[in-house]
């Protein structure tokens, strides 16, 4: 029988507005004096622990001892561009390269954040992947590449929003696209351009998202197939290994 994977994501979705609505109210305490806007309740980190968790929790469920799955240190692989890339969750058996996860959440600020998010997730692929290509993790099997976004959904987020076109069209695609079917569309071509093998995009309204209310706006970015593909990964891994 096929368990949902739902109520442990409510539980991470829950976690992430809690740590946040925390932060917030705890930053400046001692000072008396907070970060300007909603900044106070990103700068303390943690947010995105539950998925992390989560996640990890599922890889140990594929059969991969925990001893080989990082979420809090030695998160640090070689980049091709760069020295380093300090990731959100490794997971490395020996002397094989796994699997490696990014988590990444938006609340508000969504026109200024949006192609940050996209250049970093575009680039942090393609510097791991030539580094591969490179020789960086000899001895390794392609490792599974993920990357997680959680979005706050809010009218800002959902409204069609207008493009500039001084030169050249855009693609047809992103006219009249909201900020939250600008990730959707982000999601699926990152995995269909093979820069990660499985993404997932979730949608969470700040007055409900304690309560790990969330939805998916794509079957092809629900977590259980981003799920899915992590377990399929790590259990064949797994069985090689006896």
């Amino acid at each position: 029988m096929v368990i949902s994977l739902r109520p442990r994501v409510s539980e991470a979705v829950a976690h992430f507005w809690r740590t946040r609505l925390e932060q917030g109210a705890a930053q400046g305490g001692a000072s008396g004096q907070k970060d300007y806007g909603s900044r106070s309740e990103v700068t303390g980190g943690a947010q995105m622990d539950g998925f992390v968790n989560l996640v990890a929790e599922i890889v140990a469920e594929a059969g991969i001892s925990d001893a080989s799955i990082h979420r809090d240190q030695s998160l640090e692989l070689p980049g091709f561009f760069r020295p380093s890339k300090e990731w959100d969750l490794l997971v490395v058996v020996g002397d094989q390269l796994l699997a490696c996860c990014e988590f990444k959440s938006q609340v508000g600020s969504f026109g200024n954040n949006f192609n940050n998010r996209t250049e970093e997730a575009i680039g942090t692929a393609q510097d791991l992947w030539t580094a591969y290509r490179e020789g960086a993790f000899q001895t390794s099997a392609r490792p599974w590449l993920g990357w997680l976004m959680l979005l706050e959904q809010a009218e800002k987020s959902m409204r069609p929003i207008a493009v500039r076109e001084p030169h050249f069209p855009v693609f047809s695609e992103f006219r009249d696209a909201s900020y939250a079917k600008r990730y959707e569309l982000l999601g699926l071509k990152l995995m269909r351009e093979r820069l990660y093998d499985s993404t997932c995009v979730l949608l969470s309204p700040r007055d409900l998202g304690t309560n790990g209310e969330y939805s998916e706006p794509n079957v092809e970015l629900g977590f259980e197939r981003f799920a899915a593909s992590l377990s399929g990964h790590a259990a064949g891994l797994a069985r090689m290994r006896g």
